[in-house]
């Protein structure tokens, strides 16, 4: 296997005419890069890597299948731009497999969500309003982002409904401050009904771990209901005010 040393000018050189291509793939179809720098860097210097080992830049995401030109062109592998990421992955997912190519919607929604992550990890500052309502429609919560989003309701910047999907006997052993209703996953389906005008609405789900609040999630969309998310590791993951009885 060829040693490729990403010092030598050689590498650079090739470096240097990768970026030139990402360039000239952006213009031709109106793409950007991803917001995150390293995420672009590491891409663009596999693609070197390849060019310069296989003459081709091959997707520095999958194997390269083959020993011989005739046996990698036979193999099929992807060239970027690979057709699949032109014609399924970025119209569907706004970026490319490797994130080098995105759509400026995605670009633009991946940066924000970088700050909303800063703002609710670090705990820098409180969510603004946009932040909020950008937070509250994300499908899986960790406790820091359930934590801000219930600060920003008390301050009425978002609003949302918060359900607990575990049995009484639980609840009543402590539960988020904040809970709106109790639904227990073992009589959702009788319990459920009377929020069926809720189905337009936001609401969040938690139970002890996540499990059960993840299928009853899966459930509700079943059942029609648009803005669900779900408490990823449950009230355990949740450092705010916790309430008895």
């Amino acid at each position: 296997m060829q040693q490729i040393d990403i010092n030598s000018d050689e590498f650079q050189a090739e470096l240097e005419k990768t970026w030139d291509f990402v360039k000239k793939v952006n213009k031709q179809f109106g793409f950007v890069q991803h917001p995150q720098e390293d995420v672009n860097e590491g891409v663009a210097m596999g693609l070197a890597r390849n060019r310069l080992m296989y003459g081709k830049r091959y997707c520095p995401c999958f194997m390269v299948i083959g020993e011989t030109p005739q046996e990698r062109k036979k193999a099929d592998n992807r060239i970027c731009p690979c057709k699949p990421a032109l014609e399924k992955e970025i119209p569907q997912d706004g970026r490319c497999h490797c994130g080098i190519f995105c759509t400026p919607e995605f670009a633009k929604a991946e940066e924000q969500n970088s700050k909303i992550e800063e703002v609710v990890h670090q705990h820098s500052r409180g969510l603004t309003k946009e932040e909020a309502e950008v937070l509250v429609k994300k499908e899986q919560l960790d406790g820091d982002e359930l934590e801000a989003l219930l600060e920003a309701r008390e301050l009425k910047m978002v609003d949302f409904f918060l359900i607990d999907v575990r049995e009484l006997m639980e609840y009543k052993m402590g539960h988020i401050v904040g809970t709106d209703d109790l639904v227990p996953t073992s009589q959702f389906y009788a319990q459920i009904e009377r929020h069926n005008d809720k189905k337009e609405q936001n609401i969040i789900l938690y139970c002890h771990t996540g499990s059960r609040s993840f299928q009853v999630q899966h459930a509700m969309k079943a059942l029609g209901f648009k803005y669900v998310g779900n408490l990823t590791y449950g009230i355990i993951s949740f450092a705010g005010e916790i309430q008895r009885g």
